[in-house]
């Protein structure tokens, strides 16, 4: 096992002490496995904590689901609730928008006509 540099040791010393408890643990349980044997030891020693909170951690961290998005909070494309512009709207005829064009647009504006998105 190789020792990190002193200033990657304090920022992660830095970063351990802004999470929260179970993060903390997490946190170190992955970079003592990351470095293999002796890891847990050498985490411990950086963030000083007890071993047994890293084991904990790596414990926890195994049992963390495979699917990365398995809880997203926030649903992407048509299971995200959204309905089409056709589906929201009032629906007029093909009559019923002609007159109105013809009334309310004035003379000379009777040719345009609204047609259904397809």
């Amino acid at each position: 096992m190789e020792a990190y540099d002193k200033t990657v040791e304090q920022s992660m010393r830095l970063l351990f002490e802004s999470l929260s408890e179970k993060d903390r643990r997490r946190y170190a349980a992955v970079e003592a496995i990351k470095l293999g044997h002796g890891g847990i030891e050498y985490i411990a020693g950086i963030m000083q904590c007890d071993p047994k909170t890293i084991r904990q951690g790596q414990a926890e961290v195994e049992e963390l689901p495979t699917d990365p998005v398995g809880d997203r909070v926030r649903k992407k494309g048509v299971a995200a609730g959204r309905t089409s512009a056709d589906s929201t709207g009032p629906q007029l005829s093909n009559l019923q928008s002609r007159s109105l064009l013809s009334t309310a647009a004035g003379a000379g504006v009777a040719s345009i006509y609204l047609t259904p998105r397809s």
